[in-house]
């Protein structure tokens, strides 16, 4: 049991880990001797900050724009094989703008469109790993979102694709599974953070009375990944400190 959390040798891609959840879940992997890679938007390791919760120590990385399909088509893989793929990627737009269609579209293209763009990609390498494909969701597709359609439905098409993949892929060895985060401490959220009327209106609603940690969502992600979580299959694993109970 000691070494079920131990990715000496595996080879890791985290979609959208250069910051927030995805990051954490890349450094956890690197920790427990992963290999690990990330793809971002920016174009170097270096255009980031660590203040911005992005630390980028030891993770090699490449800009890949996943809202664009043939830039995912036209991206080189990391490795020469895939043991672990995690999908982290995903933008909100706020101020109502998902009520447009330009701000529909784009969103739907990273939060929903990409993943199975990426996953499709790398589809082969993890059927020959036998590996373990992780998207992470929201508990904002499990409700409604009133002033982010975009955001609501993409996430809620994640569970489902989990669902949908997991039943697809299980026969060949590949077991996919899901994170569904509530209110996570990272740049995606600092629209509540940042203001402390709508943090504390937040925080009343937690049974748990705090803010989840990407380290946390981390946890989770070693986990699903790992020998621990061989009979899970097609499962999106709430963790939202108790809002959804």
């Amino acid at each position: 049991m000691a070494n079920d959390t131990d990715f000496t040798g595996k080879r890791i891609l985290v979609v959208g880990g250069s910051s927030g959840i995805g990051n954490g879940i890349a450094q956890a992997f690197r920790q427990r001797g992963g290999a690990v890679h990330v793809w971002g938007t920016r174009a170097a390791a270096s255009d980031y900050a660590a203040d911005e919760g992005c630390d980028l120590a030891g993770l090699g990385y490449t800009q890949v724009d996943v809202g664009d399909p043939d830039a995912i088509e036209a991206a080189a893989k990391p490795f020469d094989g895939l043991d672990v793929l995690v999908l982290s990627q995903g933008i909100v737009a706020y101020q109502r703008r998902e009520f447009q269609r330009e701000g529909w579209d784009k969103v739907m293209a990273v939060n929903l469109d990409s993943l199975m763009h990426c996953a499709r990609k790398f589809e082969a390498e993890l059927k020959d790993a036998k590996g373990s494909l992780i998207i992470v969701s929201s508990i904002g597709g499990t409700r409604a979102q009133i002033g982010n359609p975009a955001y609501a439905a993409s996430k809620a098409g994640a569970i489902s694709l989990v669902r949908t993949l997991g039943r697809a892929w299980a026969a060949s060895g590949v077991r996919v599974n899901g994170i569904a985060p509530g209110m996570v401490d990272t740049k995606l959220t600092k629209v509540t953070t940042e203001n402390p009327k709508r943090l504390a209106d937040t925080l009343e609603k937690i049974p748990c009375g705090r803010l989840g940690t990407p380290e946390e969502m981390a946890g989770i992600a070693l986990f699903l990944a790992s020998p621990l979580a061989t009979y899970v299959v097609g499962q999106s694993i709430i963790a939202d400190g108790g809002i959804t109970a």
